[in-house]
């Protein structure tokens, strides 16, 4: 079970873990809360998924009217989906629960007398009564609770709610052979309009409140005048009912003196040319993402990366060696560490190859794919 059906980063993860699970022994079956693209996805892998409106934790329950409304939905969501297993005469061992916005699994774990694995990609700062009731809950009823990265395992114990015991950290991977440093890219600088031999910084992330859209245009938007042969690159989307962030983030890129420069795309599904595409990528992030997969994307595809020293890039960037760490919220300090590979194409190339190496040795796909099948194998 997940959040949605778009395909950013814990979506692609589900993607690949599903499909490339050994079929001799674990039957996945994907129920997703609403129609998109990854629905799409899996069934053309042959993955057997179904789609069952349920409700997903959001801010807009956090009221007296929205704890009702979402607790009505809950159950009676929940009715249905385990109606339509018993339709389909399936029995389930374990669930397997890609978020913590679906809790849905605590009561499909006790109506289906199933095992529940929880498999955390977040860190939950605020509201903290959230943080806490999210942490309760994983310590009560998940039977394995799975982290994407040692940051979120500590996060989880901090809030003394979840037994470290119960914690173990599967870090992500991704098919190194799908991201790689050969993947053709020339369409993108003609499909921009950018000339040849630019220096391109980029990002990649959803649109909202703290993926550091605007810490990014303060970060890059100065090195504009200081180097002519700069391009800037924002790609993402915003959360359906946020589109108003998208205009917002439009506005302000028209207002910089070298908009021209700066070319915004929202979601694209070519990230492996994007990658290829940028020469460096940048990870502003203002909450510390749990193990964002672009970064893992970025590492395969060969290019240095310059992050915030907070959350999973710590585990995924070793400073100095495949890229740069920022301090955090630190704008002016990620734009120093950025000038000095800008100015650097040597730089560029030792970090970028140290990347690749990097996400080969760690974050397999083939590591990631092995790790989970035993976790499922010991429930």
């Amino acid at each position: 079970m997940h959040a949605g059906a778009e395909m950013y980063g814990a979506d692609k993860i589900l993607l690949e873990l599903v499909t490339n699970l050994d079929k001799t022994k674990f039957r996945p079956i994907v129920i997703l809360p609403t129609e998109g693209i990854l629905v799409d996805k899996l069934k053309s892998r042959g993955i057997e998924t179904y789609v069952v409106e349920y409700p997903i934790l959001r801010r807009k329950y956090f009221n007296i009217h929205g704890i009702f409304k979402y607790l009505t939905s809950y159950v009676g969501s929940s009715k249905k989906i385990i109606k339509l297993l018993q339709n389909k005469n399936i029995d389930i061992d374990i669930i397997h629960v890609n978020t913590t916005a679906v809790l849905e699994g605590i009561y499909l774990k006790r109506k289906l007398g199933a095992k529940l694995l929880w498999h955390v990609h977040e860190i939950i700062l605020k509201p903290k009564i959230i943080y806490k009731f999210i942490s309760y809950l994983v310590g009560k009823y998940a039977d394995q609770c799975i982290v994407v990265s040692k940051a979120v395992a500590d996060h989880l114990i901090k809030s003394k709610m979840v037994s470290p015991q119960k914690i173990k950290v599967i870090y992500n991977g991704i098919d190194s052979k799908l991201f790689n440093p050969n993947t053709p890219c020339e369409y993108l600088a003609q499909e921009w309009d950018v000339p040849k031999n630019v220096i391109k910084i980029g990002m990649i992330g959803r649109v909202n409140a703290w993926k550091g859209q605007d810490d990014f245009l303060k970060a890059t938007v100065p090195l504009l005048e200081k180097y002519p042969n700069l391009y800037l690159f924002i790609i993402g989307s915003a959360f359906d009912g946020q589109e108003w962030r998208v205009e917002k983030l439009k506005e302000k890129i028209a207002s910089q003196s070298n908009c021209e420069r700066i070319i915004f795309s929202e979601f694209r599904k070519d990230n492996a040319a994007i990658h290829n595409f940028f020469d460096v990528l940048l990870l502003p992030s203002i909450n510390p993402d749990p193990l964002p997969t672009v970064v893992l994307e970025a590492m395969a595809s060969g290019k240095p990366v310059i992050g915030y020293n907070h959350g999973g890039v710590t585990e995924m960037v070793v400073n100095g060696e495949n890229g740069l760490l920022a301090k955090v919220k630190d704008p002016s300090d990620m734009s120093k560490k950025l000038d000095k590979l800008i100015s650097s194409e040597g730089e560029r190339i030792r970090m970028g190859k140290a990347s690749r190496s990097r996400q080969v040795k760690y974050f397999s796909l083939e590591s990631f794919i092995k790790n989970f099948e035993k976790q499922y194998d010991l429930l």
